[in-house]
């Protein structure tokens, strides 16, 4: 088993949901980003703390060789990588980047309105736009402060 795949399954049984996993270019520091499965609530230190203490001990029985793990939550800025994602967040102001532009443009803000056939629903200031999922490079969301 891969170590993204063995995070994910510990993770994913603790009924927390894998948002993003980064290693350091040598594999020494692991990085994971982890949210609740529901859209309400956000992840506290306790929440951190307890996937911490499980993912070290997979880990260590699994001898994966690294020297620091880092538990977080993915922030208000929240990467947007999963199919799932963009549904979850439908109705949420986004920022969006392309890996080939789209009429001229590669940076696309607006309201995410979820994904149809394969294509990311946004309305930005010139209207509706529909993106292929698959020429996005990377999504967040943008956060709102009162």
């Amino acid at each position: 088993m891969d170590l993204h795949e063995l995070i994910t399954r510990t993770v994913e049984g603790l009924e927390y949901e894998v948002v993003d996993i980064e290693q350091s270019p040598r594999g020494r520091i692991l990085r994971v980003f982890i949210d609740k499965t529901t859209k309400g609530g956000g992840i506290d230190v306790d929440d951190c703390a307890l996937v911490s203490n499980q993912l070290s001990r997979v880990l260590a029985v699994e001898n994966v060789d690294y020297d620091r793990l880092e538990v977080s939550s993915p922030g208000l800025d929240r990467v947007l990588k999963k199919e799932a994602d963009f549904e979850r967040f439908a109705g949420s102001e986004v920022n969006l980047r392309l890996r080939l532009p789209v009429g001229g443009r590669r940076n696309f803000n607006g309201v995410l309105h979820g994904v149809q056939d394969g294509k990311v629903r946004l309305t930005i200031d010139t209207g509706e736009v529909e993106l292929e999922l698959g020429n996005v490079d990377k999504a967040r969301l943008v956060p709102k402060f009162d």
